[in-house]
């Protein structure tokens, strides 16, 4: 899983971009978040494989500015700590017998 993460930030900073390191891929079954949780940056080749059955969320964070961030009061948005426009996004992914479905897409 440890590509994801890898893919995530390579495209990211190199177009200049931040990318929010609190926030991580996450496996999805009976709860929102599961394990294994991975970073949205990070060395290829690392982390957990990825088998037949896991269900995946990768959902990084991009900002314009610092990566750093805040939560607000209500415990659960998130937002930049400068102010700075970002972009949250998810696309829900599970690893069949025929390789990555994208559950999300259109």
């Amino acid at each position: 899983m440890g590509q994801i993460g890898y893919a995530v930030q390579r495209w990211a900073e190199g177009a200049g971009y931040g990318i929010v390191r609190e926030l991580v891929v996450h496996g999805i079954g009976t709860r929102f978040h599961e394990e294994p949780q991975v970073p949205n940056y990070g060395a290829p080749r690392r982390g957990p494989r990825l088998l037949k059955g896991m269900t995946i969320a990768i959902e990084p964070m991009i900002t314009v500015g610092s990566p750093a961030t805040r939560t607000l009061s209500d415990k659960w948005t998130v937002v930049t700590a400068d102010g700075s426009l970002s972009a949250h996004f998810e696309h829900t992914v599970a690893i069949t017998n025929n390789g990555p479905r994208i559950l999300t897409a259109a």
